[in-house]
């Protein structure tokens, strides 16, 4: 009997990550929106699978899509007969535009939908925020598709503002951080501005049991607030630190002998104390604009909390910037105590400049000393100059001296009040009744749980960002199906961490045994797993391996049957035959 290895395909994931999408009916959901054209090999549904796929594989630009699917040996699972043309940068860009014209928010709800209620998803609250994908290359000022976001130069939170973007908008479950709801707006859209549309396209959404949004110091404004009044929907959001109304509360607060425990959490390391949040709500006047234009004054409940671990983080950033600062004023005590001044008016004049109560040079606001008090006092000195005449003076004439000033610099450390430290305000359009204290803070904690990563991934590992596309409509389309990979992946964590907690179980993570792994732990398992296609004289075999007990694990978390990483995933076929 002969053996010859004929070719070795890494499918590592990415059957698992087909399994999901088929368990979730993307394709189905996808065609019964666009349906097929006869003259199509490849149809939108599965057009889709193949671009999130690559997405969730690293390679998300249209024209490496086939060629890497081919090397993963996926095409004949994706679809029989699928060959490598067929999935050219052509047609997957006019599937883009398809998605686009059927409308992206209608085309992501109904897979959003379907996951909630696939995988028994709740969504008590939903947590919004957004994010910026930076462009290259350059676009017209104004699209020609109606509702295709608008390239443009804005407040760039990548750091690139050299770049043209477009704004991402996500609104994502509580439980798990899945994304149900997105939004595509131009690259200058402001997010106070767009809060209040997010949350009606999130009350479009009609999910069940949903109590508010989650949202932070943007979404605090007049119209906001009024627009969640005016339809009783709950909101939590953040105050910022410059309203008047955070600044007398914090005051408020730390007049207070007592307030009570709302939270208490371990110590992140084994030596450090536990982490406490105490708070109380009161109830204060604000404005509110409804939709009608009235501006009225509205009794507004806000959430005053005192943070033991962020009045310590407060207190450190304090101590390092003092530090820092600390380099900058010696250098500067130097300077000043080596100039010379002829007369005292010149002295006053420049301690105006230091006291930075002269303007600014080029326009810009002088800046004072933020961690030190830097004190100028004005003495009379001598100096030794110059004698006036050549030649070699006599012994009993005196070195000639010079009359003038100079400044003396003063500087202290300013002390950190401790009493300053640790306090947040965040108000809320829920009643003390509908949810307390603590539940309000719980809810608006889990913004750095849920929205957050999921923007860290789509810009990281998926590197969507900087992108380029010849239409706006496809930036959309792909952005669309980039929040799609990423729903993919915040259910494959939800639910194996959600199975390994309830059948008391652990996987191998990056550190031994974990009962909590990541997404990308979860992925990373199956990097060994591969489709080996060898002959056995005239037969050829087709044969999985490296499947280990917990990639079955994973699946039976995922809902999914085994045979996705099983034997007859492939065809026994003859030599004589060519396979796609």
């Amino acid at each position: 009997m002969a053996m010859t290895v004929q070719q070795i395909h890494p499918v590592a994931h990415l059957p698992l990550v087909l399994g999901v999408l088929r368990r979730l009916g993307v394709a189905t959901v996808i065609d019964r929106l666009i349906p097929p054209h006869p003259a199509h090999q490849l149809s939108c549904g599965r057009g889709v699978e193949a671009l999130v796929l690559a997405i969730l594989d690293g390679h998300h630009a249209l024209y490496k899509v086939g060629k890497r699917l081919e090397e993963r040996g996926m095409l004949a699972l994706l679809q029989p007969g699928l060959t490598r043309a067929a999935l050219n940068d052509y047609r997957l860009g006019h599937i883009l535009e398809a998605l686009f014209a059927a409308n992206l928010n209608k085309v992501y709800s109904a897979v959003a939908l379907t996951a909630l209620e696939v995988y028994a998803i709740a969504t008590p609250w939903l947590h919004q925020d957004t994010t910026t994908i930076a462009l290259y290359g350059a676009y017209a000022d104004e699209p020609k598709t109606p509702g295709a976001p608008r390239p443009a130069y804005g407040h760039s939170k990548d750091g690139r503002d050299d770049l043209k973007q477009v704004l991402l908008s996500l609104g994502v479950s509580g439980d798990g951080g899945v994304p149900v709801r997105l939004g595509m707006r131009d690259g200058n859209r402001s997010d106070s501005v767009e809060t209040p549309v997010a949350i009606e396209e999130c009350l479009a959404l009609g999910c069940e049991g949903v109590r508010g949004i989650v949202a932070d110091s943007k979404a605090y404004s007049r119209r906001t607030l009024g627009l969640c009044l005016e339809h009783g929907l709950g909101l939590i959001t953040l105050v910022p630190r410059t309203c008047a109304v955070r600044q007398e509360l914090e005051v408020w607060g730390q007049q207070q002998p007592v307030l009570p425990l709302l939270v208490e959490k371990p110590g992140r390391t084994k030596a450090e104390a536990p982490r406490r949040w105490h708070g109380h709500s009161v109830l204060r006047p604000v404005e509110v604009e409804y939709s009608d234009g009235r501006v009225a004054q509205e009794e507004l409940r806000f959430v005053v909390v005192h943070s033991s671990q962020l009045a310590q983080q407060q207190a450190q950033s304090y101590a390092a910037a003092q530090a820092k600062e600390a380099e900058t004023v010696i250098a500067h005590v130097k300077h000043v105590q080596a100039r010379w001044f002829a007369c005292e008016a010149d002295t006053v004049a420049a301690i105006a400049e230091y006291e930075h109560r002269r303007p600014g040079q080029r326009g810009r606001r002088p800046q004072s000393w933020r961690y030190h008090a830097v004190r100028y006092r004005v003495v009379a000195d001598t100096r030794r100059t110059r004698r006036p005449r050549r030649g070699r003076p006599a012994k009993t004439d005196p070195p000639p001296l010079e009359s003038g000033y100079r400044l003396v610099v003063e500087v202290e450390a300013l002390a950190n009040a401790e009493e300053d430290n640790g306090w947040t305000v965040l108000a809320t359009t829920v009643s003390a009744e509908g949810c307390g204290d603590g539940e309000i803070l719980q809810a608006y904690q889990d913004q750095t749980t849920t929205v957050e990563p999921g923007f860290r991934w789509i810009k990281n590992p998926a590197a969507i960002a900087p992108v380029w596309l010849e239409k706006p409509e496809r930036i959309a389309a792909l952005a669309m199906l980039t929040v799609l990979g990423l729903l993919v992946y915040s259910v494959i964590q939800r639910q194996v961490r959600l199975y390994l907690r309830t059948h008391d179980r652990q996987i191998p993570g990056n550190k031994g045994l974990t009962a909590i792994p990541t997404a990308a732990v979860v992925l990373a398992l199956f990097a060994q797993v591969a489709l080996v296609q060898f002959w056995i004289d005239e037969q050829e075999v087709a044969q999985i391996s490296g499947v280990q007990p917990h990639h079955r694990l994973v699946c039976d978390a995922l809902g999914l049957d085994a045979s996705w990483y099983a034997v007859p995933l492939a065809q026994k076929t003859s030599r004589d035959i060519q396979t796609p």
